[in-house]
C-alpha cells in the first residue's frame, strides 16, 4: 500500500530555516508528481508546492514568494521541502501528498502524517 513517511519541522524563529522530507513507498515513485500542503487550523487546506515527476518543474503557491524550494530524489524515493526566512503566518502542520492510480482501486490520494512547524520568537 502507498505509504508516506514525514520527518523534519520543529520550532524556528522568524527569519530562520527549516527542511522537511518525506519518503514513499508502494507505488513507483518517478511515476508520480508529488505536492505539499500545509494545513492552518480554522483555515483551508493550501497547497504549498508541487514537483513534476523529473523534478524540473518545481511550483509554488502565492504566498511562498521565492522563500522555499522543493526538490525530489527519485533513486531515493523521496522528496524535501527547504523552508527559509520563515515568518509567524507558516505556522501550520505540513503534509506531502500524492495521487495515485491502480486497476483495483482507481484514483486515490495518500498523506504523510503529518510535521508541525512553529514559528515564533
Amino acid at each position: 500500500q502507498v505509504q508516506l513517511e514525514q520527518s523534519g519541522g520543529g520550532l524556528v524563529q522568524p527569519g530562520g530555516s527549516l527542511s522537511l522530507s518525506c519518503t514513499a513507498s508502494g507505488f513507483t515513485f518517478s511515476n508520480y508528481a508529488m505536492y505539499w500542503y500545509r494545513q492552518i487550523p480554522g483555515k483551508v487546506r493550501e497547497l504549498v508546492a508541487s514537483i513534476d515527476t523529473s523534478g524540473k518543474t518545481p511550483r509554488y503557491g502565492d504566498f511562498v514568494k521565492g522563500r522555499f524550494t522543493v526538490s525530489r530524489d527519485n533513486d531515493k524515493n523521496m522528496v524535501f521541502l527547504q523552508m527559509n526566512s520563515l515568518e509567524p503566518s507558516d505556522t501550520a502542520i505540513y503534509y506531502c501528498n500524492v495521487v495515485t492510480w491502480s486497476p483495483d482501486r482507481g484514483r486515490s490520494a495518500s498523506w504523510g502524517q503529518g510535521t508541525q512547524v512553529t514559528v515564533s520568537s
